[in-house]
């Protein structure tokens, strides 16, 4: 079970395969969102934010995004388009692709 908290991580895409990724506390990137670094206040988001947008070669358009806490402490997603985005890329036709081709 999550709680929802004021809390904040930074994700983006990785700049060649595409992957949502999250920043780390080690200045990284993972295809995991419990790996991310999770910012409790806004200047801590910021600080984040900063370090992650100077990594221009390695991913594209990164941003803050709300996070919640799991039950071991890890960052989880506070908002759908968040939990949509840890399940992969949605490059193959289904529902309302499948029917239109």
């Amino acid at each position: 079970m999550t709680r929802k908290a004021n809390h904040q991580v930074v994700t983006a895409n990785h700049l060649l395969e595409g992957d949502a990724v999250w920043f780390t506390a080690r200045q990284d990137w993972s295809r995991d969102i419990a790996d991310a670094a999770v910012a409790s206040h806004e200047e801590a988001a910021q600080a984040l934010l900063n370090a992650a947008s100077k990594q221009q070669d390695k991913v594209v358009g990164p941003y803050l995004a709300a996070a919640a806490i799991d039950a071991n402490g890890n960052a989880a997603p506070a908002h759908f388009r968040e939990a949509f985005r840890t399940r992969g890329p949605s490059n193959y036709f289904h529902g309302k692709q499948a029917a239109g081709a």
